[in-house]
Protein backbone atom coordinates (compact mmCIF):
# COMPACT_ATOMS: atom_id res chain seq x y z
CA UNK A 1 0.00 0.00 0.00
CA UNK A 2 1.33 3.77 -0.95
CA UNK A 3 0.10 5.39 1.74
CA UNK A 4 -2.72 5.85 4.10
CA UNK A 5 -5.00 7.86 2.20
CA UNK A 6 -8.64 6.88 1.48
CA UNK A 7 -10.51 5.29 -1.91
CA UNK A 8 -13.26 6.02 -3.54
CA UNK A 9 -15.62 3.13 -4.78
CA UNK A 10 -17.84 4.28 -7.64
CA UNK A 11 -19.38 3.91 -11.40
CA UNK A 12 -18.28 6.17 -13.43
CA UNK A 13 -21.91 7.30 -14.56
CA UNK A 14 -23.59 7.18 -11.79
CA UNK A 15 -21.89 9.17 -9.65
CA UNK A 16 -23.06 12.59 -10.45
CA UNK A 17 -20.38 14.74 -11.64
CA UNK A 18 -21.16 17.55 -14.13
CA UNK A 19 -20.43 15.09 -16.85
CA UNK A 20 -21.83 11.23 -16.53
CA UNK A 21 -18.08 10.29 -17.48
CA UNK A 22 -14.23 9.69 -16.88
CA UNK A 23 -14.18 13.46 -17.69
CA UNK A 24 -16.30 14.07 -14.53
CA UNK A 25 -14.94 11.96 -12.25
CA UNK A 26 -11.63 13.28 -12.73
CA UNK A 27 -13.33 16.72 -12.59
CA UNK A 28 -14.32 15.38 -8.89
CA UNK A 29 -11.20 13.92 -7.74
CA UNK A 30 -8.35 16.01 -9.24
CA UNK A 31 -9.36 19.37 -7.99
CA UNK A 32 -13.17 19.47 -6.60
CA UNK A 33 -14.96 18.58 -3.78
CA UNK A 34 -13.87 14.88 -3.98
CA UNK A 35 -10.01 16.22 -3.73
CA UNK A 36 -9.45 14.35 -0.48
CA UNK A 37 -9.55 11.15 -1.56
CA UNK A 38 -6.53 9.65 -2.70
CA UNK A 39 -7.58 7.01 -5.07
CA UNK A 40 -10.68 5.95 -6.73
CA UNK A 41 -11.93 2.24 -7.63
CA UNK A 42 -13.67 2.66 -10.67
CA UNK A 43 -15.93 0.36 -11.35
CA UNK A 44 -16.04 -1.76 -14.84
CA UNK A 45 -15.95 0.94 -17.29
CA UNK A 46 -15.09 -0.89 -20.12
CA UNK A 47 -17.43 -2.22 -23.57
CA UNK A 48 -20.55 -2.25 -22.20
CA UNK A 49 -20.72 -0.65 -19.14
CA UNK A 50 -24.46 -0.66 -18.62
CA UNK A 51 -24.41 -4.83 -19.88
CA UNK A 52 -26.48 -7.57 -18.34
CA UNK A 53 -24.51 -7.05 -14.78
CA UNK A 54 -23.82 -3.91 -14.44
CA UNK A 55 -20.80 -3.95 -16.48
CA UNK A 56 -19.37 -7.14 -14.96
CA UNK A 57 -20.03 -9.13 -18.26
CA UNK A 58 -17.75 -7.49 -20.62
CA UNK A 59 -18.02 -7.76 -24.20
CA UNK A 60 -14.43 -6.15 -24.79
CA UNK A 61 -12.83 -5.89 -21.82
CA UNK A 62 -9.86 -4.06 -22.65
CA UNK A 63 -11.62 -1.02 -24.33
CA UNK A 64 -13.05 1.73 -22.60
CA UNK A 65 -16.27 1.91 -23.18
CA UNK A 66 -16.57 4.96 -25.71
CA UNK A 67 -19.59 7.02 -24.02
CA UNK A 68 -17.65 6.70 -20.93
CA UNK A 69 -14.35 7.98 -23.21
CA UNK A 70 -10.71 6.40 -23.66
CA UNK A 71 -7.86 5.28 -22.33
CA UNK A 72 -6.27 8.92 -22.15
CA UNK A 73 -9.15 9.82 -19.52
CA UNK A 74 -7.90 7.31 -17.39
CA UNK A 75 -4.39 8.01 -17.75
CA UNK A 76 -5.59 11.48 -16.87
CA UNK A 77 -6.49 10.52 -14.15
CA UNK A 78 -3.86 8.76 -12.57
CA UNK A 79 -1.17 11.67 -13.92
CA UNK A 80 -3.61 14.33 -11.67
CA UNK A 81 -2.34 11.94 -8.88
CA UNK A 82 -5.28 9.80 -8.57
CA UNK A 83 -4.89 6.26 -7.74
CA UNK A 84 -6.88 4.27 -9.91
CA UNK A 85 -8.01 0.60 -9.38
CA UNK A 86 -9.65 -1.25 -11.72
CA UNK A 87 -11.40 -4.95 -11.98
CA UNK A 88 -9.48 -8.08 -13.87
CA UNK A 89 -12.84 -9.64 -14.29
CA UNK A 90 -11.10 -13.12 -14.21
CA UNK A 91 -14.26 -15.69 -14.12
CA UNK A 92 -15.87 -15.36 -17.14
CA UNK A 93 -16.68 -13.05 -20.15
CA UNK A 94 -19.64 -11.86 -21.94
CA UNK A 95 -21.78 -14.22 -24.31
CA UNK A 96 -21.63 -11.70 -26.96
CA UNK A 97 -17.81 -11.22 -26.79
CA UNK A 98 -15.60 -11.22 -30.01
CA UNK A 99 -14.00 -14.68 -28.52
CA UNK A 100 -17.16 -16.94 -27.82
CA UNK A 101 -19.01 -15.95 -30.72
CA UNK A 102 -15.89 -16.68 -32.87
CA UNK A 103 -15.84 -20.42 -30.84
CA UNK A 104 -19.58 -20.56 -31.53
CA UNK A 105 -18.95 -19.92 -35.12
CA UNK A 106 -15.95 -21.96 -35.95
CA UNK A 107 -15.55 -24.54 -32.76
CA UNK A 108 -12.11 -26.35 -32.72
CA UNK A 109 -10.98 -24.14 -36.01
CA UNK A 110 -11.06 -20.66 -33.60
CA UNK A 111 -8.11 -19.50 -31.70
CA UNK A 112 -10.71 -19.33 -28.53
CA UNK A 113 -11.51 -22.90 -28.78
CA UNK A 114 -11.11 -23.99 -25.41
CA UNK A 115 -11.03 -21.01 -23.51
CA UNK A 116 -14.52 -21.51 -22.38
CA UNK A 117 -15.02 -24.06 -19.93
CA UNK A 118 -17.67 -26.97 -20.55
CA UNK A 119 -19.39 -29.55 -18.50
CA UNK A 120 -16.73 -32.40 -20.14
CA UNK A 121 -13.95 -30.16 -19.10
CA UNK A 122 -15.01 -30.71 -15.60
CA UNK A 123 -15.98 -34.18 -15.93
CA UNK A 124 -14.59 -35.91 -18.61
CA UNK A 125 -15.75 -39.00 -17.60
CA UNK A 126 -19.30 -37.83 -16.57
CA UNK A 127 -20.98 -37.06 -13.21
CA UNK A 128 -23.88 -38.16 -10.58
CA UNK A 129 -26.24 -35.68 -8.87
CA UNK A 130 -24.20 -35.63 -6.05
CA UNK A 131 -21.04 -34.31 -7.77
CA UNK A 132 -22.71 -31.86 -9.85
CA UNK A 133 -24.87 -30.16 -6.99
CA UNK A 134 -21.68 -30.13 -4.85
CA UNK A 135 -20.50 -26.71 -6.46
CA UNK A 136 -21.20 -23.75 -4.52
CA UNK A 137 -22.98 -21.15 -6.74
CA UNK A 138 -24.03 -17.62 -5.20
CA UNK A 139 -27.26 -17.76 -7.59
CA UNK A 140 -30.16 -19.69 -7.92
CA UNK A 141 -29.99 -23.20 -9.97
CA UNK A 142 -27.53 -25.19 -11.19
CA UNK A 143 -24.29 -23.09 -12.88
CA UNK A 144 -24.60 -24.49 -16.81
CA UNK A 145 -26.18 -22.99 -20.02
CA UNK A 146 -26.69 -24.97 -23.02
CA UNK A 147 -25.01 -23.44 -26.33
CA UNK A 148 -25.71 -24.77 -30.10
CA UNK A 149 -22.68 -23.95 -32.19
CA UNK A 150 -22.74 -23.26 -35.50
CA UNK A 151 -22.56 -26.94 -36.88
CA UNK A 152 -25.04 -27.98 -34.71
CA UNK A 153 -23.04 -29.33 -31.85
CA UNK A 154 -24.53 -28.72 -28.51
CA UNK A 155 -22.68 -27.53 -25.76
CA UNK A 156 -22.56 -26.89 -21.82
CA UNK A 157 -21.01 -23.57 -20.85
CA UNK A 158 -20.17 -23.37 -17.47
CA UNK A 159 -22.01 -19.91 -16.31
CA UNK A 160 -21.38 -19.30 -12.91
CA UNK A 161 -23.31 -16.08 -12.63
CA UNK A 162 -25.72 -15.25 -15.18
CA UNK A 163 -26.42 -17.13 -18.63
CA UNK A 164 -24.92 -14.43 -20.49
CA UNK A 165 -21.27 -14.74 -18.04
CA UNK A 166 -19.05 -17.27 -19.85
CA UNK A 167 -16.71 -18.66 -17.61
CA UNK A 168 -13.12 -19.10 -18.44
CA UNK A 169 -11.03 -22.30 -18.76
CA UNK A 170 -8.44 -20.60 -16.59
CA UNK A 171 -5.59 -22.89 -17.43
CA UNK A 172 -6.09 -23.07 -20.97
CA UNK A 173 -3.29 -21.12 -22.50
CA UNK A 174 -6.03 -19.46 -24.75
CA UNK A 175 -7.04 -18.06 -21.25
CA UNK A 176 -4.30 -17.19 -19.72
CA UNK A 177 -3.05 -14.89 -23.04
CA UNK A 178 -6.68 -13.11 -22.98
CA UNK A 179 -5.67 -12.17 -19.08
CA UNK A 180 -2.26 -11.65 -19.56
CA UNK A 181 -3.94 -9.00 -22.55
CA UNK A 182 -6.01 -7.44 -20.35
CA UNK A 183 -3.86 -6.96 -17.63
CA UNK A 184 -0.91 -5.45 -20.05
CA UNK A 185 -4.40 -3.20 -21.33
CA UNK A 186 -5.13 -1.96 -17.63
CA UNK A 187 -1.17 -1.04 -16.91
CA UNK A 188 -0.85 0.86 -20.18
CA UNK A 189 -4.06 2.66 -19.21
CA UNK A 190 -3.17 4.07 -16.08
CA UNK A 191 -4.28 1.31 -13.82
CA UNK A 192 -2.29 0.82 -10.60
CA UNK A 193 -4.41 -1.91 -8.50
CA UNK A 194 -6.50 -4.52 -10.49
CA UNK A 195 -9.16 -6.38 -8.24
CA UNK A 196 -9.59 -10.21 -9.26
CA UNK A 197 -12.94 -10.04 -9.55
CA UNK A 198 -15.10 -13.73 -8.64
CA UNK A 199 -11.44 -15.45 -8.38
CA UNK A 200 -13.37 -17.75 -5.60
CA UNK A 201 -15.39 -19.59 -8.39
CA UNK A 202 -12.53 -19.45 -11.00
CA UNK A 203 -11.20 -23.18 -10.36
CA UNK A 204 -13.87 -26.10 -10.74
CA UNK A 205 -12.32 -29.27 -8.81
CA UNK A 206 -14.74 -31.75 -8.89
CA UNK A 207 -15.21 -33.64 -5.21
CA UNK A 208 -15.16 -30.05 -3.60
CA UNK A 209 -17.56 -27.17 -3.98
CA UNK A 210 -14.84 -25.75 -5.92
CA UNK A 211 -14.87 -22.32 -3.86
CA UNK A 212 -11.67 -21.32 -2.50
CA UNK A 213 -10.17 -24.69 -2.45
CA UNK A 214 -6.08 -25.39 -2.53
CA UNK A 215 -6.36 -25.13 -6.67
CA UNK A 216 -8.14 -22.08 -6.60
CA UNK A 217 -4.99 -20.38 -3.65
CA UNK A 218 -2.41 -22.04 -6.49
CA UNK A 219 -4.68 -20.02 -9.24
CA UNK A 220 -4.28 -16.84 -7.26
CA UNK A 221 -0.69 -17.14 -6.91
CA UNK A 222 -0.60 -17.63 -10.45
CA UNK A 223 -2.72 -14.64 -11.83
CA UNK A 224 -1.04 -12.36 -8.88
CA UNK A 225 2.51 -13.09 -10.51
CA UNK A 226 1.44 -12.20 -13.90
CA UNK A 227 -0.09 -8.72 -12.36
CA UNK A 228 3.12 -8.10 -10.57
CA UNK A 229 5.17 -8.48 -13.95
CA UNK A 230 3.23 -5.87 -15.92
CA UNK A 231 4.18 -3.85 -12.16
CA UNK A 232 0.32 -3.87 -11.05
CA UNK A 233 -0.85 -4.39 -7.55
CA UNK A 234 -3.71 -7.19 -6.92
CA UNK A 235 -6.69 -6.97 -4.67
CA UNK A 236 -8.69 -10.29 -4.07
CA UNK A 237 -12.35 -10.07 -3.90
CA UNK A 238 -13.88 -13.37 -1.69
CA UNK A 239 -16.64 -13.67 -0.12
CA UNK A 240 -15.79 -16.71 2.12
CA UNK A 241 -15.29 -17.84 5.57
CA UNK A 242 -12.80 -15.58 7.82
CA UNK A 243 -9.93 -18.36 7.72
CA UNK A 244 -10.10 -18.42 4.10
CA UNK A 245 -9.48 -15.05 3.95
CA UNK A 246 -6.50 -15.39 6.60
CA UNK A 247 -5.10 -18.22 4.04
CA UNK A 248 -5.15 -15.85 0.55
CA UNK A 249 -4.00 -12.56 2.26
CA UNK A 250 -0.70 -13.84 2.03
CA UNK A 251 -0.60 -14.35 -1.86
CA UNK A 252 -1.91 -10.66 -2.69
CA UNK A 253 -0.88 -7.32 -1.75
CA UNK A 254 -4.58 -6.44 -0.37
CA UNK A 255 -8.04 -8.44 0.46
CA UNK A 256 -11.25 -7.24 1.33
CA UNK A 257 -12.05 -6.75 5.01
CA UNK A 258 -15.92 -7.88 4.43
CA UNK A 259 -15.76 -9.06 7.82
CA UNK A 260 -15.91 -5.76 9.45
CA UNK A 261 -19.60 -4.47 8.53
CA UNK A 262 -21.53 -7.16 10.00
CA UNK A 263 -19.58 -7.26 12.80
CA UNK A 264 -20.39 -3.57 13.81
CA UNK A 265 -23.92 -4.01 12.59
CA UNK A 266 -23.85 -6.93 14.92
CA UNK A 267 -22.25 -4.52 17.61
CA UNK A 268 -24.69 -1.61 17.21
CA UNK A 269 -27.80 -4.11 17.29
CA UNK A 270 -26.28 -5.60 20.39
CA UNK A 271 -24.40 -3.12 22.19
CA UNK A 272 -21.69 -5.84 22.64
CA UNK A 273 -18.55 -5.66 21.49
CA UNK A 274 -16.36 -8.60 22.52
CA UNK A 275 -16.69 -9.88 18.71
CA UNK A 276 -15.62 -6.72 16.94
CA UNK A 277 -12.53 -6.67 19.34
CA UNK A 278 -11.84 -10.41 18.87
CA UNK A 279 -11.73 -9.36 14.97
CA UNK A 280 -9.66 -6.74 14.82
CA UNK A 281 -7.00 -9.00 16.75
CA UNK A 282 -6.75 -11.58 14.15
CA UNK A 283 -7.89 -9.76 10.92
CA UNK A 284 -5.35 -9.50 8.10
CA UNK A 285 -3.35 -6.31 8.05
CA UNK A 286 -3.45 -5.78 4.53
CA UNK A 287 -7.13 -4.90 3.78
CA UNK A 288 -9.47 -2.73 2.27
CA UNK A 289 -11.41 -2.02 4.44
CA UNK A 290 -15.55 -1.37 3.73
CA UNK A 291 -19.18 -0.48 5.03
CA UNK A 292 -20.75 -1.17 2.10
CA UNK A 293 -19.84 -1.97 -1.67
CA UNK A 294 -22.11 -2.03 -5.12
CA UNK A 295 -22.65 -5.79 -4.12
CA UNK A 296 -24.09 -4.98 -0.58
CA UNK A 297 -23.27 -5.85 3.02
CA UNK A 298 -21.80 -9.48 3.54
CA UNK A 299 -22.47 -11.72 5.92
CA UNK A 300 -21.63 -14.99 5.47
CA UNK A 301 -18.16 -13.33 6.00
CA UNK A 302 -18.11 -13.52 9.49
CA UNK A 303 -20.53 -16.56 9.98
CA UNK A 304 -19.48 -20.36 9.99
CA UNK A 305 -18.75 -22.26 7.61
CA UNK A 306 -19.23 -26.15 7.44
CA UNK A 307 -17.81 -27.66 10.77
CA UNK A 308 -15.65 -24.07 10.92
CA UNK A 309 -16.80 -22.07 13.87
CA UNK A 310 -17.65 -18.16 12.72
CA UNK A 311 -17.07 -15.35 14.68
CA UNK A 312 -20.73 -14.90 14.26
CA UNK A 313 -23.18 -17.69 15.16
CA UNK A 314 -25.87 -19.01 12.33
CA UNK A 315 -28.87 -16.99 15.17
CA UNK A 316 -26.09 -14.40 15.38
CA UNK A 317 -26.23 -14.04 11.47
CA UNK A 318 -30.32 -14.45 11.55
CA UNK A 319 -30.04 -11.78 14.14
CA UNK A 320 -28.09 -9.41 11.93
CA UNK A 321 -30.69 -9.81 8.78
CA UNK A 322 -33.29 -9.52 10.80
CA UNK A 323 -32.67 -5.68 12.51
CA UNK A 324 -31.52 -5.01 9.09
CA UNK A 325 -35.18 -5.82 7.93
CA UNK A 326 -36.28 -3.91 11.35
CA UNK A 327 -34.46 -0.82 10.17
CA UNK A 328 -35.31 -0.79 6.67
CA UNK A 329 -39.17 -1.72 7.10
CA UNK A 330 -38.33 -4.61 5.20
CA UNK A 331 -37.05 -3.15 1.99
CA UNK A 332 -33.45 -5.39 2.44
CA UNK A 333 -35.69 -8.67 3.13
CA UNK A 334 -37.22 -7.72 -0.22
CA UNK A 335 -33.88 -7.57 -1.97
CA UNK A 336 -32.15 -9.85 -0.34
CA UNK A 337 -32.12 -12.89 -2.39
CA UNK A 338 -30.91 -16.66 -0.55
CA UNK A 339 -29.06 -18.44 -2.90
CA UNK A 340 -29.07 -21.87 -3.34
CA UNK A 341 -28.69 -25.08 -0.68
CA UNK A 342 -28.31 -21.95 1.71
CA UNK A 343 -30.68 -21.21 4.87
CA UNK A 344 -29.59 -17.37 4.83
CA UNK A 345 -28.79 -14.94 2.36
CA UNK A 346 -25.08 -14.35 1.53
CA UNK A 347 -25.35 -10.43 1.96
CA UNK A 348 -27.77 -7.65 2.89
CA UNK A 349 -28.79 -6.26 -0.06
CA UNK A 350 -29.13 -2.17 1.30
CA UNK A 351 -27.51 0.82 1.81
CA UNK A 352 -25.86 1.31 4.62
CA UNK A 353 -27.65 4.29 5.42
CA UNK A 354 -30.71 3.11 5.49
CA UNK A 355 -29.72 -0.87 6.83
CA UNK A 356 -28.71 1.45 10.27
CA UNK A 357 -32.30 3.59 10.04
CA UNK A 358 -30.72 6.79 8.54
CA UNK A 359 -29.24 7.47 12.43
CA UNK A 360 -26.63 9.89 11.35
CA UNK A 361 -24.35 9.33 14.68
CA UNK A 362 -24.87 5.39 14.35
CA UNK A 363 -23.85 5.66 10.46
CA UNK A 364 -20.72 8.23 11.94
CA UNK A 365 -19.70 6.09 14.56
CA UNK A 366 -19.23 2.93 12.11
CA UNK A 367 -17.77 5.14 9.83
CA UNK A 368 -14.91 6.50 12.17
CA UNK A 369 -14.43 2.31 13.08
CA UNK A 370 -14.28 1.55 9.33
CA UNK A 371 -11.47 4.48 9.01
CA UNK A 372 -9.18 3.95 12.03
CA UNK A 373 -9.10 0.68 11.38
CA UNK A 374 -5.64 -0.68 9.43
CA UNK A 375 -5.34 -1.32 6.16
CA UNK A 376 -7.07 0.87 2.91
CA UNK A 377 -10.18 2.65 3.85
CA UNK A 378 -12.77 2.73 0.61
CA UNK A 379 -15.79 4.58 0.94
CA UNK A 380 -18.53 3.39 -1.77
CA UNK A 381 -20.38 6.41 -3.47
CA UNK A 382 -23.73 5.67 -2.16
CA UNK A 383 -22.74 5.41 1.28
CA UNK A 384 -20.88 8.99 0.77
CA UNK A 385 -23.61 10.58 0.25
CA UNK A 386 -25.86 9.13 2.34
CA UNK A 387 -28.15 7.35 0.05
CA UNK A 388 -31.29 5.83 0.62
CA UNK A 389 -32.20 2.61 -0.43
CA UNK A 390 -33.33 2.97 -4.20
CA UNK A 391 -36.37 0.67 -4.02
CA UNK A 392 -37.49 2.22 -7.87
CA UNK A 393 -34.36 0.98 -9.19
CA UNK A 394 -34.89 -2.80 -7.94
CA UNK A 395 -38.52 -2.84 -9.04
CA UNK A 396 -37.67 -1.48 -12.39
CA UNK A 397 -34.36 -4.31 -12.92
CA UNK A 398 -35.77 -6.87 -10.41
CA UNK A 399 -32.22 -6.91 -9.14
CA UNK A 400 -31.55 -6.82 -5.33
CA UNK A 401 -27.82 -5.07 -5.33
CA UNK A 402 -29.78 -2.51 -7.50
CA UNK A 403 -31.12 -0.94 -4.26
CA UNK A 404 -27.80 0.30 -3.38
CA UNK A 405 -26.29 1.49 -7.14
CA UNK A 406 -28.37 4.66 -7.60
CA UNK A 407 -27.99 6.56 -10.68
CA UNK A 408 -27.09 10.25 -9.48
CA UNK A 409 -27.98 13.51 -11.19
CA UNK A 410 -25.43 16.61 -10.64
CA UNK A 411 -28.40 18.14 -8.91
CA UNK A 412 -28.81 15.12 -6.03
CA UNK A 413 -24.62 14.99 -5.81
CA UNK A 414 -24.65 18.92 -5.21
CA UNK A 415 -27.32 18.73 -2.48
CA UNK A 416 -25.78 15.18 -0.75
CA UNK A 417 -22.42 17.21 -0.63
CA UNK A 418 -23.59 20.05 1.20
CA UNK A 419 -25.50 17.54 3.37
CA UNK A 420 -23.73 17.84 6.95
CA UNK A 421 -23.08 13.54 7.13
CA UNK A 422 -21.07 13.39 3.82
CA UNK A 423 -19.49 16.44 5.06
CA UNK A 424 -18.61 14.52 8.17
CA UNK A 425 -17.59 11.58 6.09
CA UNK A 426 -14.92 14.12 3.99
CA UNK A 427 -13.72 14.99 7.00
CA UNK A 428 -12.91 12.06 8.46
CA UNK A 429 -11.32 11.32 5.08
CA UNK A 430 -9.07 14.59 5.25
CA UNK A 431 -8.44 13.65 9.05
CA UNK A 432 -6.99 10.08 8.03
CA UNK A 433 -5.44 11.21 5.15
CA UNK A 434 -3.25 13.93 6.25
CA UNK A 435 -2.68 12.82 10.32
CA UNK A 436 0.56 12.20 10.71
CA UNK A 437 -0.25 9.56 13.65
CA UNK A 438 -1.96 7.14 10.82
CA UNK A 439 2.01 6.33 9.42
CA UNK A 440 2.48 5.24 13.12
CA UNK A 441 1.15 2.19 15.33
CA UNK A 442 -2.34 0.80 16.21
CA UNK A 443 -3.74 -0.41 18.88
CA UNK A 444 -7.17 -1.63 20.39
CA UNK A 445 -8.46 -2.22 23.51
CA UNK A 446 -11.94 -2.90 25.21
CA UNK A 447 -12.65 0.39 27.12
CA UNK A 448 -15.78 -0.84 29.45
CA UNK A 449 -18.86 -2.07 28.72
CA UNK A 450 -20.07 -1.56 25.24
CA UNK A 451 -16.96 0.48 24.50
CA UNK A 452 -14.15 0.22 22.10
CA UNK A 453 -10.46 2.34 21.83
CA UNK A 454 -8.81 2.28 18.42
CA UNK A 455 -5.35 4.22 18.60
CA UNK A 456 -2.66 5.75 16.73
CA UNK A 457 0.28 6.87 17.63
CA UNK A 458 3.93 7.41 16.02
CA UNK A 459 7.18 8.13 17.81
CA UNK A 460 6.93 12.18 17.22
CA UNK A 461 4.14 12.37 19.42
CA UNK A 462 1.20 12.14 17.30
CA UNK A 463 -2.27 10.51 18.25
CA UNK A 464 -5.34 9.75 17.05
CA UNK A 465 -7.53 8.06 19.57
CA UNK A 466 -11.21 6.85 18.15
CA UNK A 467 -13.65 5.85 21.43
CA UNK A 468 -16.94 4.31 20.34
CA UNK A 469 -19.57 3.46 22.57
CA UNK A 470 -22.17 1.03 20.91
CA UNK A 471 -24.61 0.31 23.56
CA UNK A 472 -28.35 0.64 22.04
CA UNK A 473 -29.51 3.96 23.68
CA UNK A 474 -26.50 5.98 24.21
CA UNK A 475 -24.37 4.99 21.42
CA UNK A 476 -21.61 8.02 20.38
CA UNK A 477 -17.64 8.35 19.29
CA UNK A 478 -15.17 10.84 20.36
CA UNK A 479 -12.21 11.66 18.36
CA UNK A 480 -9.01 13.20 20.20
CA UNK A 481 -6.15 14.05 18.02
CA UNK A 482 -2.77 15.56 18.91
CA UNK A 483 0.43 16.54 17.44
CA UNK A 484 -0.96 16.97 14.20
CA UNK A 485 -2.55 20.25 11.74
CA UNK A 486 -5.44 20.57 13.67
CA UNK A 487 -3.30 20.53 17.26
CA UNK A 488 -5.15 19.13 20.17
CA UNK A 489 -8.99 18.45 19.16
CA UNK A 490 -11.76 16.92 19.92
CA UNK A 491 -14.69 15.84 17.88
CA UNK A 492 -17.56 14.33 19.76
CA UNK A 493 -20.71 14.56 16.86
CA UNK A 494 -21.08 14.93 13.39
CA UNK A 495 -21.51 18.39 13.43
CA UNK A 496 -18.00 18.42 14.51
CA UNK A 497 -16.71 15.96 11.88
CA UNK A 498 -18.33 18.33 9.55
CA UNK A 499 -16.12 21.00 10.52
CA UNK A 500 -13.03 19.45 9.58
CA UNK A 501 -14.31 19.13 6.04
CA UNK A 502 -14.23 23.36 6.09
Amino acid sequence: MDDHGVHLLAYTERLGGPTPDLAGVRALLADGPLAAFSGVHLLPFFVPFDGDDAGFDPVDHGTVDPRLGTWDDVRALAAAGVHVTADLIVNHVSADSAEFRDWLARGPQSPSDGMFLTFDTVFPDGADEAAITAFYRPRLGLPFTPYQRADGTRRLVWTTFMPTQVDLDVHHPAARDYLRRILRTLREGGVSTVRLDAVGYAVKTPGTDSFMTEHTLAFVEEITALAHAEGLQVLVEVHAHHTQQAAIAPLVDLVYDFALPPLLLHALATGATDRLAHWLEIRPANAVTVLDTHDGIGVIDAGPSGDRPGILSTEEMAGVFAEAERRTGGESAQASARVAWAALPHQVNSTFWSVLGADATAYLLARCVQLFVPGRPQIYYVGLLAGANDMPRYAATGQGREVNRHVYTPGELEAALAGEVTRAQLGLVSLRTGHPAFAGTFAARAAGDGRLELAWRDDAGASAVLTVDVTPGRQGFLVEVAGGPEGERRYASVADLAELAG
